[in-house]
């Protein structure tokens, strides 16, 4: 179509991974202010045209998730009144994705619910990296494309293993074994799972058996999410205790909640990598903790997508 334009647009949850991205794209953030007017409410106000335009907005839904999840709404809403041709919402991290399903009764669903909320504000596509489960791109009636962590960690898997024979790829639980044995695969290591039980109310849980051989070997632990980092510490004493010589992880999302790190920095697990999908400003301070950027990627999707070309041919689905 001729005069088409790709523009981006941030909004305030990672200004750092926004300006990363247009960077690569070789484009400017179009000017936009996303502030508070004196109750609290967000207000957005676009400083350029956008009309007839293929705007991307880059805006993960992390903490505080409710704000940049609003932001998120009505950004989008801002450009749909402004005419422009598709609206793209670029979510890095996708917040509410743990609740995809009824596990017990009178709970909500709010994976769909955010979905939902996402489509009626107007946005024609969601871009997003590592869902927690591969069936929330079905709540959606507009195409999603969920692109794979697992490259991104390859690199630094083969830097930190000892060799083939040395170091197994470990599922923390069977939810999320499909996510390590892909990147077992491409390494050509083994893997292992560890099996958990989950209290009643779904709070709590505990390694009960390691399934797969770890005595003797470097493990990396592979993830999506650490939030409060139980699950890597838990993990970790597991395997240990099972004859593994040192536990890395490598988890897409750096969450870390509440006091996370601190426990992270304490505990006997030597290194997490995560991707920069979320800015946290104490963890890059920490020693264990090491960022990975997924800016090049990112930018090399929204071309291909804004291209009409094939996503699938960097990322190719599960």
């Amino acid at each position: 179509m001729i005069g088409r334009e790709l523009k981006l647009i941030s909004g305030n949850a990672n200004k750092g991974l926004a300006n990363e991205i247009a960077g690569e794209l070789g484009v400017e953030l179009c000017p936009t202010a996303v502030d508070r007017f004196n109750d609290g409410e967000i207000r957005v106000r676009i400083r350029e045209t956008v009309r007839g335009a293929d705007v991307f907005v880059i805006q993960p839904t992390c903490p505080p998730v409710n704000d940049n999840l609003m932001e998120l709404l009505i950004i989008i809403d801002a450009l749909r009144r402004a005419s422009v041709r598709k609206v793209i919402a670029v979510i890095p991290y996708y917040g509410y994705a743990r609740q995809d399903r009824k596990h017990t009764g009178r709970v909500p669903i709010t994976a769909r619910l955010v979905a939902n909320m996402i489509e009626t504000a107007g946005a024609d596509r969601v871009l997003t990296i590592d869902l927690h489960v591969g069936q929330i791109q079905g709540f959606f009636n507009i195409p999603v494309d969920n692109l794979r962590a697992d490259p991104v960690f390859m690199q630094r898997c083969r830097e930190v293993s000892g060799g083939v024979n040395s170091t197994v790829i470990v599922s923390p639980d069977a939810g999320a074994t499909a996510r390590a044995r892909l990147l077992a695969e491409q390494l050509n290591f083994p893997l292992a799972v560890l099996e958990k039980r989950r209290d009643p109310e779904g709070t709590d849980t505990k390694v009960v058996n390691v399934i797969g051989d770890v005595d003797g070997h470097r493990v990396v632990l592979v993830d999506d999410i650490v939030a409060s980092g139980s699950t890597l510490i838990r993990a970790t004493q597991a395997l240990l205790e099972c004859g593994a010589t040192e536990v890395r992880a490598c988890c897409t999302h750096g969450v870390f909640s509440d006091t996370a790190l601190e426990r992270l920095e304490v505990s006997p697990l030597k290194m997490i990598a995560v991707t920069n999908t979320i800015f946290h400003q104490q963890a890059t301070k920490s020693k264990k903790v090491e960022y990975i950027s997924v800016g090049k990627p990112l930018a090399q999707t929204i071309k291909r997508i804004f291209d009409n070309k094939s996503v699938s041919h960097l990322f190719p689905h599960y």
